[in-house]
């Protein structure tokens, strides 16, 4: 009975690794398409044509993400904004939307 706990605990470790490992593909990709849209201006459709691709489709749902059309909408938002994922992700940049927020609701 140890074993198998000890190799289902193995095999879920793996499986999150696994899906981390495609989540930064799709950054990666986002980070592509932002680099696209300021060089060229074609951000969005570019990310839009990734996702909806059978690459795109098998990347995203590797990390755990339901490749539908509202998340390629979000991808395409995303892109538009021009807002690099490390930027996004960090702190700094979550803090300051929380402030907007709260001072958009204040008004």
């Amino acid at each position: 009975m140890r074993d198998f706990v000890d190799g289902t605990a193995f095999n879920n470790e793996q499986g999150n690794r696994a899906r981390k490992l495609f989540a930064a593909v799709v950054l990666a990709a986002l980070d592509d398409a932002i680099a696209d849209d300021k060089k060229y201006g074609n951000g969005p459709e570019q990310i839009a044509r990734w996702a909806r691709s059978r690459d795109g489709r098998e990347v995203l749902s590797c990390a755990g993400i339901d490749p539908n059309e509202r998340v390629v909408q979000g991808l395409m938002e995303f892109v538009g904004k021009g807002v690099r994922t490390s930027v996004a992700l960090s702190r700094e940049e979550s803090e300051r939307r929380h402030a907007a927020e709260q001072e958009a609701r204040a008004a």
